[in-house]
């Protein structure tokens, strides 16, 4: 894929910011990619008001990244321990992403060896791969904000060059997740679910059709789609947890986490 420019159309100080974000960072020879809404610009050609800008890290390199940027004289905080850094100049902030709200998507290797080209207001950039960005995106289903649209919107664009051997192995036991976002994208685009090989189809439903019983049925996975939304589950039902029982998430974690609720719900 050829080297593409994703420009922004934010002010001069908020250019000035990001810009100087970027060369610092490179200069001080830290890993990292743009994701967030400009690589959603890449790879489906969809802009959109980006209030901020998503730096993807691995969490070995994010305290460093968070060294050089204080040592530029900027404000760095890590609100969400285990996926979440920020960096901060007056009321503008970039987010610095390790891992995601629910544990399940560690940035790591892989993220970097398939990163793509690209450019951001004359930085050169490396971008979150497209199989990555679907991943991570596809347990997104909170109630103030659901990314099925942008996986439905990432297989128009690019199905038919996904590495859907890697996509697979991603999900791992969580493949469900992704059968689910596929059988939605066959009924959101009749015209486009040849974009979906067969065989992973087939082989996502011979997965399914072939699962055994748990050994348990206590256990709620629904807080790794929503941190909010199965709250019930837990506190009046008595499931577990799967971010603590699958040890994706540590208490301490988890109640950081679920405390931020409040913030995040519409005013």
């Amino acid at each position: 894929m050829h080297s593409a420019s994703i420009e922004p159309p934010f002010d001069e100080d908020t250019h000035a910011f990001y810009r100087d974000v970027l060369t610092t960072l490179r200069d001080e020879g830290v890993p990292f990619l743009l994701g967030g809404g400009y690589a959603m610009r890449h790879w489906t050609g969809i802009s959109r008001d980006s209030k901020d800008l998503d730096l993807f890290v691995t969490e070995e390199d994010c305290p460093r990244a968070l060294a050089v940027m204080r040592a530029r004289g900027y404000l760095t905080t890590t609100p969400f321990p285990h996926w979440l850094s920020k960096i901060y100049w007056e009321d503008l902030y970039v987010d610095v992403i390790f891992n995601s709200g629910n544990g399940l998507t560690r940035v790591d290797s892989l993220w970097f060896e398939h990163a793509v080209d690209g450019r951001l207001l004359g930085v050169p950039v490396k971008i979150c791969p497209a199989e990555e960005t679907v991943w991570s995106k596809s347990f997104v289903i909170e109630r103030e904000r659901c990314d099925a649209a942008d996986v439905a919107h990432l297989l128009r664009a690019r199905g038919d060059t996904l590495d859907w051997d890697r996509l697979l192995a991603r999900f791992g036991d969580h493949r469900r997740v992704l059968f689910a976002h596929l059988v939605l994208f066959g009924f959101i685009y009749p015209g486009e679910a040849h974009k979906v090989p067969r065989r992973v189809l087939d082989e996502l439903y011979a997965n399914l059709s072939n699962e055994q019983p748990p050994a348990d049925d206590d256990l709620c996975k629904g807080t790794l789609l929503s941190r909010a939304q199965f709250l019930v589950d837990l506190e009046r039902w008595g499931y577990r947890d799967a971010r603590t029982a699958l040890g994706v998430m540590r208490e301490s974690a988890v109640d950081i986490w679920t405390a931020a609720i409040a913030d995040s719900k519409p005013r």
